[in-house]
């Protein structure tokens, strides 16, 4: 059964695109793991500094110490294939596990089909909760937002509409958060945008860490440094005693003093021991380069929500005027208050999924009388604009309505009619509140009319009530992780779209 318009593609028609566009995968490195761990391993300059060892002590006739090096080379060679076999096996079955299947229309028929298999052309219904399986263009949508915050890194919704030419694209790995719509897919693979970040991070060369190029340097000193011994002792020694043969091998086994030759085996298995350690904690260590340049960071860039705070929005305190209104206070919160937290409520979603929309739900039932059963949403103006605000109508069977919008402080006062003092007090207001961390909306409401709602919201003449602010509260224990980054001589980095102020 198909409840959609559109017919989808014939077997014939995706067998065609696939062979034209390609499959919708990402194309990885040509190499095998294996021959990229094994070409890394011998060319380590602590490898290579075994093998010359090994050599030099099988000249000598020294074939136990040979011996020795061999094993040694033979035990750096299995740590490293080990810990990449066994980190190769997670990736992979968390790869399988997590293998999503899309929703498409073929055949006139709605079927469910791998995401890898979704080909250019393919018509693809997305609901919510879902990731976008490839790139394309929305033909029909219900209330659909997505979170693009692996493209963008903003944690925000983002209003999506096949009518709107600026936003009805939608793009690969970006999450429906509300919503059902149809997509006609344009791009799959490598020509996502998606894929062409993960191409364009692929061609960068990878610099050696800190320890591999202190190795490096270490290692060409030492052979400088054998090299030199070796050719005075060898050439006082044959001074001396004007035999060839003696002096060289007389020069190799001074020479082989200098050299560390068990220093390799220390350093490889103390960075398998730091990957177990990982590994024990759910982190899986994909090289064992990593965990030396974990210890060698001096600088750590994170986001701030959800990392450190908690992504669970609180409503704290309500502007209006003068006053501020602390939730959580002793008393019941002011008329002023509670009709401010009422508009902010009718501005948000019926079924909210926004934290601060839940937030605002949340505060409102247990304030007041609860209108939502009386009033049903009859037009919704979406988040747009710059800065965004959002608008919504509802009215109830005498149609009697309301007419509610929250939204960013500058976008919101535009629309409202307010003296030069007014704009100065919210302002300070606004600044002060960003200054204390809290994420600050404005609520405004406008007259009912008894004639036809206007096309844009920007159209409503609106009446500013007030300033909501929210408080997203930061995890228990990261003070005491940031102490111990201060301690480990590790500065942080906070990099969010949040309000600079904020």
């Amino acid at each position: 059964m198909n409840p959609f318009p559109f017919a989808g593609l014939s077997d014939e028609a995706v067998l065609a695109s696939r062979a034209q566009h390609g499959s919708n995968e990402i194309r990885k490195s040509a190499e095998s793991g294996t021959w990229v761990a094994f070409k890394e391993t011998v060319t380590e300059p602590m490898f290579l500094l075994l093998v010359v060892a090994a050599s030099v002590y099988f000249v000598l006739g020294e074939v136990t110490e040979g011996i020795y090096m061999l094993a040694a080379l033979a035990a750096v060679a299995a740590i490293s294939f080990y810990q990449d076999s066994r980190s190769r096996k997670a990736v992979q079955a968390l790869q399988d596990y997590t293998q999503p299947l899309a929703t498409v229309i073929r055949n006139n028929s709605v079927t469910q089909v791998k995401s890898r298999d979704v080909v250019v052309g393919d018509f693809v219904v997305i609901d919510e909760g879902k990731l976008v399986p490839a790139d394309g263009v929305l033909l029909q949508a219900n209330d659909f937002t997505v979170n693009e915050s692996i493209l963008t890194g903003e944690a925000f919704t983002v209003p999506k509409s096949p009518d709107d030419s600026n936003a009805r694209t939608v793009f690969q790995g970006t999450l429906v958060t509300t919503g059902l719509g149809v997509m006609r897919v344009n791009a799959v693979g490598d020509k996502t945008e998606l894929g062409k970040i993960g191409k364009s991070l692929s061609e960068i060369s990878e610099e050696k860490t800190p320890l591999q190029q202190q190795i490096e340097t270490f290692v060409r000193k030492m052979a400088l440094a054998g090299g030199a011994v070796f050719l005075l002792i060898w050439g006082y020694q044959f001074f001396l005693s004007r035999e060839l043969l003696g002096s060289l091998l007389m020069g190799l086994t001074i020479a082989m003093s200098v050299l560390p030759e068990e220093i390799p085996v220390a350093f490889t298995t103390f960075m398998a021991l730091g990957a177990w350690r990982l590994m024990k904690e759910g982190v899986i260590v994909k090289q064992t380069k990593t965990v030396e340049t974990l210890g060698a960071a001096t600088v750590l860039c994170v986001d701030k929500t959800g990392t450190i705070t908690e992504n669970r929005m609180e409503l704290k305190k309500i502007v209006s005027g003068d006053q501020i209104f602390t939730l959580g206070d002793q008393g019941e919160l002011a008329p002023e208050g509670r009709y401010i937290l009422e508009m902010a409520m009718w501005a948000s979603e019926p079924v909210p999924f926004d934290p601060m929309e839940k937030a605002l739900h949340e505060a409102y039932s247990s304030v007041g009388v609860d209108k939502r059963s009386v009033y049903r949403l009859v037009h919704e103006y979406p988040l747009g604009g710059k800065p965004p605000m959002m608008t919504h109508v509802f009215a109830n069977d005498d149609g009697h309505q309301i007419i509610a919008t929250k939204g960013a402080v500058e976008g919101v006062i535009r629309q409202c009619q307010l003296t030069p003092g007014d704009l100065d007090r919210i302002n300070q207001q606004y600044h002060a509140l960003s200054a204390e961390g809290f994420r600050v909306l404005a609520v405004a409401e406008a007259a009912t009319t008894p004639h036809d709602l206007p096309t844009n919201q920007s159209e409503f003449v609106l009446r500013y009530l007030g300033l909501v602010a929210f408080y997203d509260p930061p995890k228990s224990h990261i003070r005491s992780i940031f102490e111990q980054f201060q301690k480990a001589g590790i500065r942080i980095k906070v990099i969010t779209g949040d309000n600079e102020i904020t």
